[in-house]
């Protein structure tokens, strides 16, 4: 098996019980890390000389509608409604299999680009299993680590997830590929019937799978309740967004194990509502990211991270100094939450814990180096702060189950200017398409 020895870097671990940063070598045999320690020598291994960077478990965008790449930013100053109206409401139906298809692949070659390693790709656009075979495609080509939460258009309230579909997939595309795995994007008890809903719950649970849901507004509808009087919340339930959920619920939905994604920017740029992170800190629990549509805002998981961390701290001291009058004298939160947020808490809301978001031993060789040699992070005093702070430029490396997908700042994958290509005639297809309609 091809092994690497990854020197001289300061690495962040994100694993209990190390140090914030280390310096510390990376040995790592096949698709997994096997040893980390200072100065390992492994003379059957290729060494790579990596001072000056910071290695990083591979980042894990929780939430992406990846099927949306080619009509990047074309809603920039759209609200949730508009979006919905002219995304979901008009251009959902001219997709073909094959912008499903390049949508994802140029999609999920910039979350490779810019650190991301796992994806969560929410596809409630798979029309047909040809249009859901093109998104699986489009991600198994691109070599990264996803889960393809299938989803659908919206339906009527009383129609059930289509399992027969799910299974299907499970017997064949989506389950011959050992970077994938395959998850349900259920309308949920915001968007369905209490029994449909709790159908949809009991059917993903009876397969394994995650079950992600969209929650927003904090009005609830009566399938919640049906939904957890049938004790199907658990650890497997993901609700994205979360925006404004009563108190009660949140601390409830925790209790059962819940994870909860949140998309800041989008949130709050849309107007989805406040994001949730305050309140599941408060009942000790924290949110993974996402980066939700790239039709809306950039696709870059740590600008995730920085909104979020920002947006919190703000609503901290504004409330510090309202009860208190005076300003804090510590953070509320800090920046290795953050950095916690984008790797350890994804890595959980997708059901790969046990695989990804720490670097340790026997956990799969998923990293990114950082090269803080740059300008923008150099003097890197504080590694966990100048992951943070790190912007494109400075994703070096790529490795996801132990091989390179992007190295020396550049992305590996043949065809790239093709890609390019077959995306934008895709994207000004369906903008003809949407302005026509």
């Amino acid at each position: 098996m091809n092994r690497i020895l990854l020197r001289g870097a300061r690495v962040v671990t994100m694993a209990a019980g190390r140090p914030d940063a280390e310096r510390a070598d990376i040995l790592v045999d096949g698709d997994r890390i096997a040893v980390i320690g200072q100065d390992l020598d492994a003379p059957d291994a290729e060494s790579v000389d990596l001072s000056g960077r910071v290695i990083i478990p591979g980042l894990v965008n929780a939430h992406l509608h990846t099927w949306q790449t080619g009509l990047r930013a074309v809603g920039a100053d759209w609200t949730l409604m508009e979006y919905l109206t002219h995304l979901h409401g008009g251009a959902v139906r001219h997709y073909r299999p094959d912008d499903m298809y390049v949508g994802n692949l140029a999609g999920a070659l910039n979350q490779l680009n810019c650190g991301t390693t796992t994806l969560g790709d929410w596809c409630h656009n798979s029309v047909t299993p040809e249009h859901a075979d093109a998104a699986v495609e489009g991600l198994v080509q691109v070599g990264i680590r996803a889960v393809f939460l299938h989803g659908t258009p919206y339906r009527d309230p009383d129609l059930p997830h289509p399992l027969a579909e799910i299974d299907r997939l499970l017997d064949g595309p989506a389950g011959d590929h050992p970077l994938l795995t395959l998850g349900m994007a259920v309308q949920g008890p915001q968007y369905s019937s209490p029994d449909t809903a709790v159908a949809d719950f009991r059917a993903a649970a009876e397969r394994g799978l995650v079950t992600s849901l969209h929650q927003s507004g904090g009005d609830l509808a009566p399938g919640w309740d049906a939904v957890h009087a049938a004790g199907l919340f658990g650890p497997r339930t993901n609700v994205v967004h979360g925006s404004d959920l009563p108190d009660g619920w949140v601390k409830r939905l925790v209790e059962s194990g819940v994870t909860f994604t949140s998309t800041p920017e989008n949130e709050l740029g849309q107007g989805h509502g406040t994001p949730v992170t305050g309140a599941l800190l408060r009942h000790g629990a924290a949110p993974s990211l996402g980066t939700d549509v790239d039709t809306v805002v950039p696709g870059q998981v740590l600008t995730a991270a920085r909104v979020a961390l920002a947006h919190q701290r703000g609503l901290d001291h504004a409330r510090h100094r309202q009860s208190t009058g005076t300003h804090a004298t510590t953070p509320s939160v800090t920046a290795k939450q953050a950095l916690a947020w984008a790797t350890v808490e994804g890595a959980k809301a997708l059901g790969l814990a046990d695989h990804v978001g720490r670097i340790e031993p026997g956990m799969q060789a998923d990293l990114v180096a950082v090269d803080t040699r740059a300008l923008n992070l150099w003097p890197a005093h504080n590694p966990v702060a100048a992951v943070l702070h790190a912007d494109l430029a400075n994703i070096e490396a790529v490795m996801v189950a132990g091989r390179w997908r992007k190295r020396d700042h550049a992305l590996l994958h043949p065809g790239l200017d093709k890609i390019k290509d077959r995306l934008l005639e895709s994207g000004e297809r369906l903008l003809r398409a949407m302005d026509t309609a």
